[in-house]
């Protein structure tokens, strides 16, 4: 079967001569404030925690509320953009995400910063897709991965100020700013987008939105993500664990028969009749969760066990950024020409060598080891994921029809987001109950008093923050100090070799699904 692409798209470049530059710019420029916030927040989590006095889980949760609304919502924004228009809903999120930044700079508390953070991710999820839609319905094929190797390189140069000013502001006390300078990106972005960019849609759509699906992929979610985060502290017999994992898995099978069924899916199963399209969101899956677990961990060992200043700690991971910036548009440029799947293969296997090069880091002496430490697996890390991003993104693109852009946008946004979510979830989860075994292992030999015990166990579900101990020797404070850092230390490898495991697997998806090196440009079926 061939689609005719033409005669149910209405493209943006069809509407306004010289519109490709505008279209670029504003989604650059939208995108990069949901980059910014994600990677200065990574740096930042250790104020905010010591300032709204967040444990362990609360931490996993103000990461897991937005990666939960981006996962569920993502799919049925992206059909939405199609449907109604990819600059309107576009416009939509980018306003939500600003309002729900401004409350989040300004919560009293850790309960109402979590309630902000979903209105953040339900904005992030009508944003995040549109930017990628717009682009795939405004380039041509053939210049299509140079725009989107330029738009991955334009958003890592300007979120590269993302973690070092994050971390500036938290060594200051001023975490709150982390949320509060996305109020000028976004306000920008919508500028331009009201003055200068076309709308563009697919006029064959359907204008029914499924919502039933929508609903039972968020509870889906969020049932399986709040299981795994409280399993440390309930355990697995508590029924309000296996009842929400039983109760996410059950809703997710409702949503996959909901979707079978509706004349009007969120998530057009016909999509993954293409090998490509399969291939590239399994890969997607694997390499997005450690990426997500394995920065979030990263920032946490540099700050709270390594003793890196915040501000330093955002600057450490500024060589695989230049890296990502300066090879997406020659690595977007050669898979155009030469086909993806030889960088889809080789990116994840770099990426997965640089995580184990994290893995075999130990306790150091701080900012002055970082080059013989930590630089060396950041910068094998980096350059895997620099020579993955681009032709990953052109390849899902390119694997379905145009008029599909937003929905294929929206699916492949889904799985990188929910694959965040699980990971710090499940990860998180094998974290905290790996933290307090090191943590008892480490202070075996220190003779401590029952008391102690019970105040050192009870503050592993700290994961990794000073614990506050009364009346306590001061050499003995300082060894438990030690210990603590070395617990987070075996933590940490513990994580990092999850990671190495995850991005392997991920090379492997795409030795065995991602077969032919080029794509139809209007068939999915014939792939």
């Amino acid at each position: 079967m061939v689609v005719n692409v033409a005669s149910h798209e209405n493209k943006a470049s069809d509407s306004l001569p010289n519109v490709e530059p505008w279209v670029l710019f504003s989604t650059i420029l939208a995108s990069s404030m949901a980059f910014i916030d994600t990677s200065a927040l990574n740096v930042g989590l250790p104020a905010l925690q010591d300032d709204l006095q967040a444990d362990g889980t609360q931490l996993l949760w103000i990461i897991n509320t937005y990666l939960l609304m981006l996962a569920a919502l993502i799919l049925v924004s992206g059909s939405l953009g199609d449907k109604l228009g990819r600059k309107k809903v576009f416009m939509t999120g980018i306003s939500l995400f600003v309002l729900a930044s401004l409350a989040c700079g300004l919560t009293p508390t850790i309960e109402f910063l979590l309630g902000a953070r979903i209105v953040q991710g339900i904005g992030g999820a009508m944003m995040i897709p549109g930017s990628l839609a717009i682009i795939t319905a405004t380039f041509d094929l053939e210049q299509r991965g140079r725009a989107i190797g330029t738009w991955a390189a334009a958003t890592t140069i300007v979120t590269i100020a993302g973690p070092v000013l994050g971390g500036c502001l938290a060594d200051i006390g001023l975490w709150r700013g982390i949320f509060l300078i996305n109020l000028p990106i976004g306000l920008s972005a919508l500028l331009v987008l009201h003055l200068k960019v076309p709308e563009s849609r697919d006029e064959a759509a359907s204008p029914c939105i499924d919502y039933p699906g929508a609903i039972l992929a968020t509870l889906g979610l969020a049932g399986l993500a709040y299981g795994f985060i409280s399993l440390p502290d309930l355990g697995l017999s508590h029924p309000r664990i296996y009842g929400t994992l039983l109760g996410g898995i059950v809703a997710l099978v409702f949503c996959g028969i909901v979707e079978v069924r509706s004349p009007h899916p969120m998530l057009p199963l016909h999509l993954f009749q293409s090998r490509i399209f399969s291939g590239t969101n399994l890969l997607t899956l694997f390499l997005y969760g450690a990426l997500n677990v394995g920065t979030f961990f990263l920032c946490l060992n540099l700050v709270q066990a390594q003793g890196y200043s915040q501000s330093l700690a955002g600057i450490a991971d500024m060589p695989s950024a230049l890296l990502l910036a300066g090879l997406s548009p020659w690595a977007g440029d050669l898979a155009d020409r030469y086909g993806s799947r030889l960088f889809l293969i080789v990116g994840p296997f770099v990426a997965g060598l640089g995580f184990l090069l994290l893995a075999l880091v130990g306790l150091t002496e701080g900012a002055i080891e970082y080059w013989t430490t930590f630089f060396p697996g950041i910068l094998v890390f980096g350059l895997g994921m620099a020579i993955t991003v681009a032709p990953l993104t052109a390849t899902v693109m390119n694997s379905v029809p145009t008029h599909y852009a937003g929905t294929a946008s929206g699916i492949n946004n889904a799985v990188a987001r929910t694959a965040g979510a699980l990971t710090i979830a499940i990860v998180g989860s094998v974290a905290l109950i790996a933290f307090a075994q090191a943590l008892a292992v480490h202070t075996a030999a220190l003779n401590l008093s029952d008391e102690a015990q019970h105040v050192l166990q009870a503050g592993a579900a700290q994961l990794g923050q000073a614990i506050d101990l009364p009346n306590m020797a001061a050499e003995n404070v300082r060894a438990i100090e030690t210990a603590v850092k070395l617990a987070f230390v075996d933590t940490f490898r513990v994580v990092m070799l999850i990671c190495t495991g995850l991005a392997w697997v991920s090379a492997m998806m795409a030795v065995f699904l991602v077969k032919q090196p080029t794509v139809t440009k209007t068939s999915i079926c014939d792939q």
